[in-house]
């Protein structure tokens, strides 16, 4: 879009054809143009395809104005005919941690979620030049390397419940300059959130305070530091192929093989933190800082090869186990009970028998405390958890599986198995699940 004339921003990138797209709204500037110029898109091309648009909203109730944004959009959203929907997120404790980077996590999540409900593929978010800008900036402040600096991708695959959504952000070469005046000229209406002021948050810092006087320094800084990030991520490109080339006898699907990771480690340093951060970018894992990837070969260096051990980041665990480095991401969920239908095969626990039980509170879940034994096959014994654990060749950091009570009866435990003696193959009968929180 050139400057010098009046004009709607140009798409820098399309989804394919689907049949329903999704749309991030929050209300402000960025989005409600974002919106405006798709509704336009897919009503000229309405004679070639046809497409829904879902306009999604989240509620994070950070700000007392919060309501009213909420009803704003789904006006919008009438006045546009599109669909609406929108996700309601609660923050008890607002003092923990960084609530911008909670805010930012909880919003993807709940967007993720939208679009899995309502079978939606693609995803639009209205990020901008100057949001690239300030991504660059911030990354820089940080110490990161190419990849943080590589900013924000144009789209990005995200698999969610078995279903792959991507995120596109088709307005990532316009300038917010360029952005308020398509809104004025189309005289659109839109939020303010006074948070945005606040330079308290680091982000809005650099774009009231900093930004500002690199333009008056270098005309044209926000443009050269988004073009920057695009090189960066050209070069990220040639470092995950090297990855992938140097991983050959070391990767293997999600995990990394200790013995030939630190063979590498001793003829090529450099490629070996490539792979490093490759194998974490496999697991959806942020980029460590240098010290903490320092300390983590120290650990490798040290460690025996039939040692184990453990580290914490980025919200996941990083498991070495029998030579193999692993990442889970530490999961919470709950016990539920599932109707088996009356004539299958199945075995359940008796429907009657479990309700009674959950009318006097004597369900619970219990965490393992050490020598629990049951019996989950005909014609066995009972085991030890720990012989079934050793039996089936679980990790050591599954093992603290939930365990499932009915009258201080240990019924069920999570990934192994239902008692067999409290089995019944007829009559009304519902099974013990373990369902993981998405």
């Amino acid at each position: 879009m050139a400057s010098s004339r009046k004009s709607k921003p140009s798409l820098k990138a399309k989804p394919k054809a689907a049949k329903r797209i999704g749309l991030a709204l929050s209300g402000g500037l960025d989005s409600v143009v974002l919106l405006d110029t798709v509704c336009k898109a897919v009503q000229s091309n309405s004679a070639k395809e046809s497409t829904e648009v879902w306009v999604f909203h989240i509620h994070h109730g950070l700000q007392k104005s919060a309501d009213q944004w909420l009803e704003f959009c789904e006006k919008l959203a009438k006045k546009y005919q599109v669909h609406f929907d929108f996700r309601l997120l609660h923050f008890a404790d607002q003092s923990q941690g960084n609530i911008e980077a909670r805010a930012r996590a909880e919003r993807y999540d709940a967007l993720t979620d939208l679009c899995v409900e309502h079978g939606i593929q693609d995803l639009l978010l209205a990020h901008h030049q100057n949001d690239q800008a300030e991504t660059v900036l911030l990354q820089l402040l940080r110490g990161s390397g190419v990849a943080g600096l590589s900013g924000m991708p144009l789209n990005r695959a995200n698999a969610k419940d078995n279903q792959s959504i991507t995120l596109w952000r088709p307005l990532l070469n316009q300038s917010k300059t360029e952005l308020e005046a398509y809104a004025k000229e189309h005289k659109l209406k839109w939020v303010e959130d006074p948070s945005n002021q606040n330079t308290r948050y680091r982000r809005n810092a650099l774009r009231k305070e900093i930004i500002p006087r690199l333009e008056k320094i270098q005309p044209g800084a926000i443009a050269n530091l988004a073009r920057s990030a695009d090189l960066l991520a050209q070069s990220q490109l040639l470092l995950d192929r090297l990855a992938k080339q140097d991983g050959k006898n070391i990767l293997q699907g999600k995990n990394l093989k200790l013995a030939p990771l630190l063979s590498l480690a001793k003829r090529d340093k450099p490629a070996a933190n490539n792979l490093l951060r490759y194998w974490l970018k496999l697991n959806d894992l942020a980029m460590p800082s240098q010290e903490r990837l320092e300390s983590w070969w120290k650990d490798l260096m040290a460690v025996k090869p039939d040692s184990s051990l453990e580290w914490r980041h980025d919200e996941a665990s990083i498991y070495l186990w029998r030579g193999t480095l692993q990442a889970t991401e530490r999961r919470v969920g709950r016990w539920v009970f599932q109707n088996v239908p009356v004539r299958s095969k199945l075995l359940g626990l008796p429907a009657d028998w479990v309700a009674q039980a959950q009318a006097q509170g004597l369900v619970e879940e219990r965490l393992r405390q050490g020598a629990e034994k049951i019996q989950i096959k005909s014609n066995t014994p009972r085991k030890t958890l720990k012989n079934l654990f050793q039996e089936s060749g679980t990790p050591p950091w599954e093992r603290q599986a939930p365990l499932l009570y009915i009258n201080d009866q240990l019924i069920a435990v999570a990934g192994v198995g239902v008692s067999y003696p409290h089995l019944a193959l007829t009559g009304k009968r519902v099974l013990p699940v373990y369902q993981y929180k998405a």
